[in-house]
């Protein structure tokens, strides 16, 4: 009768998709997450900790409507990996910028609409692998 019970409560999640987690970038304080959306049809989605945020935890959404447009994402990332400090790739909706740091190594800006994060280079490898393999 338990299990009866218990099961009847979990029915109305059963029938949802949930989102997919792909790969977790990097978790902890300031996360950052690839995933493919439940919308079923192929839309991805970069969920990140706005660090523009300080007071407060905001998590901001960069959705590409197709696999072509988040490896154009991935192909930026390789552009500015084998470029200089201070370039930038810019997209239509966002746009990734190259910091190089004497003691930390090479970082990325992530900009998109009034929100931004910061990554560094594993973290855009990790990214970069993901993405080609999907």
């Amino acid at each position: 009768m338990k299990y009866l019970l218990l099961s009847v409560l979990f029915l109305p999640f059963a029938g949802r998709p949930l989102p997919e987690n792909v790969v977790e970038i990097r978790g902890g304080a300031w996360p950052i997450n690839l995933e493919r959306n439940a919308d079923g049809v192929g839309t991805y989605s970069l969920i990140y900790r706005n660090q523009e945020v300080m007071d407060a935890v905001s998590l901001d959404t960069l959705t590409f409507p197709n696999v072509e447009q988040l490896k154009y994402f991935a192909k930026g990332l390789d552009a500015l990996k084998v470029g200089h400090n201070g370039d930038i790739a810019n997209f239509k909706d966002y746009s990734l910028s190259r910091a190089d740091k004497k003691f930390d190594g090479i970082w990325y800006l992530l900009r998109y609409q009034w929100g931004s994060t910061s990554f560094k280079q594993p973290e855009a490898d990790i990214m970069g692998k993901t993405i080609k393999g999907l």
